[in-house]
């Protein structure tokens, strides 16, 4: 299985996007500080995650989720 999840910082309430066949482990590198592009940022929050069996198809979601129409959608569902 491979995996998009959405993360967001309880720092600055900004969101990261990526996929991964581990979600957990995946999780755990970006609260320890061990991810580059988030260190400066952590904690975060797992706000929702989407199922794969490919990672050609994950891969195809999350350029969608980091896209402008992904990014309002995500406005949408997590910005009352």
């Amino acid at each position: 299985m491979f995996y998009v999840y959405v993360l967001q910082s309880l720092k600055d309430l900004r969101t990261y996007t990526g996929y991964i066949d581990n979600l957990e482990r995946r999780l755990k590198q970006h609260n320890s500080g061990f991810v580059k592009s988030t260190k400066q940022r952590v904690p975060f929050k797992l706000l929702f995650f989407e199922e794969f069996l490919s990672s050609t198809e994950a891969m195809k979601r999350e350029l969608y989720w980091k896209s402008g129409a992904g990014r309002r959608k995500l406005q949408k569902l997590f910005n009352k």
